[in-house]
């Protein structure tokens, strides 16, 4: 029913139900992936042909491992209890996808400060902390991704509880009490293929080593492309659901 995309990870597609009665339709899904290497958002979407029931939003929460980073305060060990689930942000029927920035803690860094540093996209202040390197990841650590059917009264005073603790903008509020013409998966994915054609085209050069001359473009570009493009997000993450400059 959804799906979920790392920054430069495959999709994830397979989310396991979490059923406490089977003949009932499950209200929660779980993504569990490895923590290395980092990552600094995340996308979740509804897959195609998927909707929610009515007068439900999606919210989504993400719980970091207590053994995410090595080092003498996290040093492999597993605490009595796991680490709670931590709100994100939402996504519904009128807004079927989100991209959510994910900033690594630091060993040092208290409670507050990370739940600061994990928001929505469209909410986020501006403010960036240095992520760790993927050398103090430990490799052995999962995150769990979990996305929780609930009235969508309750996660739009989740997000305005959210926006209020950080300050930011209320458009992700906004969207989700007012209902906004759909954007599928597909139109954005669409949207995203367009503007990386759009950027490598002038890149473009023909081949000789191939019979046809075929045009290819330098691997270095796409990386350009890419790290316009996460800033582009980070700047103005709906520019891609209103199509403008894409």
């Amino acid at each position: 029913m959804f799906g979920a995309i790392p920054t430069n990870r495959a999709c994830l597609t397979e989310a396991v139900p979490i059923q406490s009665d089977p003949n009932t339709p499950a209200t929660n899904f779980v993504f569990t992936f490895p923590a290395a290497p980092k990552f600094s958002y995340i996308v979740v979407f509804q897959l195609p042909g998927t909707t929610l029931p009515p007068d439900t939003a999606a919210a989504v929460y993400i719980q970091l491992p207590p053994n995410l980073l090595l080092g003498p305060n996290n040093a492999n060990t597993t605490p009595p209890s796991a680490p709670e689930f931590k709100f994100l942000g939402a996504i519904a029927n009128e807004k079927p996808s989100a991209i959510f920035k994910i900033n690594y803690p630091s060993p040092r860094r208290t409670e507050a400060e990370e739940e600061d540093e994990m928001m929505d996209v469209a909410s986020a202040s501006g403010i960036t902390t240095p992520m760790p390197s993927d050398a103090d990841i430990n490799p052995n650590a999962m995150i769990t991704l979990g996305i929780s059917i609930e009235p969508a009264q309750s996660v739009a005073a989740k997000l305005a509880q959210k926006q209020s603790q950080s300050h930011p903008s209320t458009t992700e509020l906004v969207k989700l009490a007012r209902p906004t013409p759909q954007v599928t998966t597909k139109v954005l994915a669409q949207r995203i293929i367009g503007n990386a054609f759009n950027f490598l085209a002038s890149f473009a050069a023909s081949d000789p080593r191939t019979p046809g001359g075929d045009e290819v473009v330098p691997l270095k570009a796409f990386r350009d492309w890419w790290t316009k493009f996460e800033r582009r997000i980070d700047a103005d993450p709906g520019f891609l659901e209103r199509a403008e400059g894409v």
